[in-house]
């Protein structure tokens, strides 16, 4: 077995002190195999870990892995290792090589910080077939849903099924079971987090949407920020509701869990998503 590497340890899209989601960061992951990684992953219990394990210049191969698995993708492990690179080697650009594909990904120096993003693979979005399961493990019926946003499964990375409701009392009110989520999750190959949204005001270019993205591993249930799920949404809304692109919307999520967390989602009229936000250390 070998031993931990230097990991830096980095909290992600944070909206204020104490928000934000924790990721940990291998920069040097040559010498680890899987069962290090899945280890250090495991010990660490972050959402995900991000690990650098081949690099060329500019060009870095990199997987994550969540305590119990490795994961196609990760969007705050992304901005947290650009961030922990612009910081050891300065402002960049670089393409990250997923399970998932090629991501662009930047880092800049913004008044004394470093603000990073990454523009999503090529998103897809579905019909969500049979949602009945999954309203029912979260306690919602068709009144609860918001009738302007369709039940969809959108992939940016990583599959999220998108469920918007209508009532905030609803939003915050639900709950679910992790063990038969996590099942249903499996069973239907999301990879990521279920994505329930709700949006108080206008869908449209400016505005603010509320999320909870659900995560049960280990003892995760919610998960602070989830740029693979803004990517996916940004992807949802330009292809099933039509929103003139460019447009651009910020997410808050994180608020349920203690964890306040803001990301920015710039949406073009074709391709990938773009997602941005910062990472300090803890």
């Amino acid at each position: 077995m070998t031993e931990a590497p230097g990991i830096l340890h980095l909290l992600a899209f944070a909206a204020e002190p104490g928000g934000g989601n924790p990721a940990g960061v291998v920069l040097d992951a040559t010498a680890l195999d899987d069962a290090d990684m899945l280890r250090i992953a495991a010990d660490l219990g972050y959402p995900e870990t991000a690990y650098v394990t081949a690099r060329d210049g500019a060009r870095l191969r990199v997987r994550y892995f969540s305590p119990e698995a490795e994961v196609p993708f990760c969007g705050h492990a992304t901005i947290a290792t650009a961030v922990a690179l612009a910081e050891a080697e300065g402002p960049g650009e670089f393409v990250f090589e997923t399970t998932a594909g090629d991501v662009r990904v930047s880092a800049r120096d913004d008044g004394g910080r470093i603000a990073a993003g990454f523009t999503s693979v090529e998103p897809v979005v579905r019909d969500f077939h049979d949602p009945a399961p999954l309203l029912g493990l979260l306690g919602l019926n068709a009144d609860d849903l918001d009738p302007r946003m369709p039940l969809a499964e959108a992939f940016a990375g990583n599959w999220h099924p998108v469920v918007a409701v209508r009532t905030l009392e609803r939003f915050d009110g639900f709950g679910y079971d992790a063990d038969a989520l996590r099942a249903l999750m499996d069973e239907r190959g999301w990879t990521g987090t279920v994505t329930v949204v709700h949006v108080p005001g206008e869908v449209a270019d400016g505005g603010v949407v509320e999320a909870r993205n659900l995560f049960p591993v280990g003892d995760i249930t919610e998960d602070p920020a989830t740029g693979s799920a803004a990517a996916a949404l940004g992807a949802y809304l330009r292809d099933r509701l039509g929103l003139p692109a460019p447009f651009h919307v910020t997410v808050h999520q994180g608020r349920h869990i203690g964890r306040p967390s803001i990301l920015e989602v710039e949406v073009p009229a074709t391709g990938g998503i773009h997602v941005g936000g910062g990472a300090t250390p803890m």
